[in-house]
């Protein structure tokens, strides 16, 4: 009885080694052949926690390039809006001269006068 079971061990040792060789091939990938042996199903968590790792992977680079074309525009906005910040701050310089004030004034008709008298300081003296 021994001798039997040694054979059939040896006969089932020898159909792993045909099946090992089959389902290394392509036609054994294709077949399913190779999903089915145990030393596949027992590395089956460790191959499903390497695609989750690519997804994740996969997701954090597709973020990080939107997050570089947002930046970009942004970037962009900002040189728009300095720009403009820099011409309205000198149109407001050039408006607030005296001379062009003047010119505004009457221009629109306002009937207002530049003072030709300068400006005098108030001094008030505190009484004891």
């Amino acid at each position: 009885m021994s001798d039997k079971r040694k054979n059939i061990e040896f006969i089932d040792e020898s159909r792993e080694r045909k099946e090992l060789k089959r389902a290394g091939t392509l036609k054994g990938l294709l077949a399913g052949s190779l999903l089915t042996r145990e030393k596949v199903v027992r590395q089956l968590p460790f191959i499903l926690f390497l695609t989750l790792l690519a997804f994740i992977y996969i997701g954090n680079r597709y973020h990080a390039e939107r997050l570089v074309r947002e930046n970009s525009k942004l970037q962009d906005q900002v040189k728009e809006l300095r720009a403009k910040s820099i011409s309205t701050s000198a149109e407001l310089m050039h408006l607030s001269k005296q001379s062009e004030v003047v010119r505004l004034i009457r221009e629109k008709n306002l009937g207002l006068r530049e003072s030709v008298t300068p400006p005098r300081k108030i001094v008030v003296e505190k009484d004891e």
